[in-house]
């Protein structure tokens, strides 16, 4: 299976960036469309996702390169060639979170509702972005068996596209990518929900996401090491935990206290 999609000759344009090009596309819709709903001001919020993008796509890559360094201090070079994979979503959504906490603050926005909103668009843009790793035959797990595939009902391009070396290998690219999206349309009727209260949005993200990664990254081959732990599974963990404290939190305000919906709020609130 080739990486490029297209060759011009003097540019070769990857499967890899396509994908997470329609993952930020995608994902940025989501989010202000939401933003919309929500009645805040959407030149702001545009700014915020455009600088935001940048930030979370450097984050994640330097945090890639930080734990792979040991390779990429003998390849400079390389360090900036993304085209070849190497974003980890951990950086990203740390860089990018640190810049919305700045960005708000400075624009006297709601943090936290602001972050409710991108974590919408941002599990969808996740469970597309995904399959960049699947056109670079990466972010997959341990050798199994065509039977073992199969009995999974894994789509048969999937499969194919996972025989590696004339060996098959676990798509933990694919289950992540379905864990994602289950937690995008989670995500779409919870925000409907009457009395959902402000940050329980991103609650929910951080410990669906937290869980369903932990459990995959311990099938991966590839991940990011820290002495012997993966530090994937250590970070999805405080994150789990996180959002389990952030939900309860928010879940013991009063009925009508922060509403995420302002059409619920009671007038004068």
């Amino acid at each position: 299976m080739s990486r490029i999609a297209l060759d011009l000759g003097f540019i070769q344009i990857y499967w890899y960036s396509i994908m997470i090009a329609l993952a930020l596309l995608a994902g940025s819709m989501v989010m202000i469309w939401e933003c919309r709903r929500q009645k805040i001001d959407e030149d702001k919020f545009v700014n915020l996702l455009f600088w935001g993008v940048l930030f979370a796509i450097l984050g994640a890559r330097v945090y890639y390169v930080f734990f792979n360094w040991e390779y990429y201090s003998h390849h400079l070079i390389e360090s900036l060639e993304i085209w070849n994979g190497g974003l980890a979503i951990h950086g990203g959504i740390l860089f990018g979170g640190l810049f919305v906490l700045y960005y708000c603050h400075k624009n006297n926005m709601n943090w936290l509702k602001t972050i409710d909103i991108i974590v919408i668009g941002l599990f969808l843009g996740q469970a597309i972005g995904r399959w960049g790793n699947f056109f670079n035959q990466e972010a997959h797990g341990g050798i199994v068996t065509l039977e073992h595939l199969q009995k999974m009902h894994i789509p048969e391009f999937v499969i194919n596209g996972m025989k590696i070396g004339g060996v098959y290998y676990e798509p933990t690219f694919f289950y992540e990518s379905i864990w994602c999206f289950i937690g995008f349309i989670m995500l779409m009727i919870a925000k409907r929900f009457r009395y959902i209260k402000i940050g329980q949005l991103t609650g929910l993200y951080m410990i669906w996401y937290g869980a369903g990664r932990h459990l995959i990254e311990g099938k991966r081959t590839d991940s990011l090491m820290l002495g012997n732990m993966r530090v994937a599974q250590l970070v999805s963990i405080v994150m789990f935990l996180t959002g389990l404290f952030l939900f309860i939190y928010k879940f013991r305000k009063s009925r009508l206290q922060e509403l995420y919906n302002t059409k619920y709020r009671p007038s004068g609130e």
